[in-house]
């Protein structure tokens, strides 16, 4: 599930209030610049994610087209997502 903006930043001005009050993380670099590089990497997983979906859908679509009525598309399509997300190295 995709986050807005706005959900996104509250998620990790959160998670960053969280640390620092159990003591989990100290701030070497200004604390603004940590907090815009953190939406960075989150929002690059969800380019890649979208990627896998793209390409998970495309292949989906190929399968289904030599082979009409065989298997269930939904079904199809979290197994070959799951797979390319692993071969990848990404988390889902």
């Amino acid at each position: 599930m995709k986050l807005s903006d706005n959900q996104l930043e509250i998620m990790i001005q959160r998670v960053f209030e969280i640390w620092k009050q159990k003591n989990v993380v100290t701030f070497k670099a200004d604390e603004k610049i940590c907090f815009q590089k953190a939406i960075e990497i989150i929002k690059n997983e969800y380019e890649k994610e979208r990627k896998i979906e793209i390409e998970a859908k495309e292949m989906v679509e190929k399968l289904e087209r030599q082979n009409p009525g065989g298997f269930e598309p939904h079904k199809m399509y979290l197994m070959i997502k799951k797979k390319l997300a692993q071969d990848k190295g990404i988390i889902l």
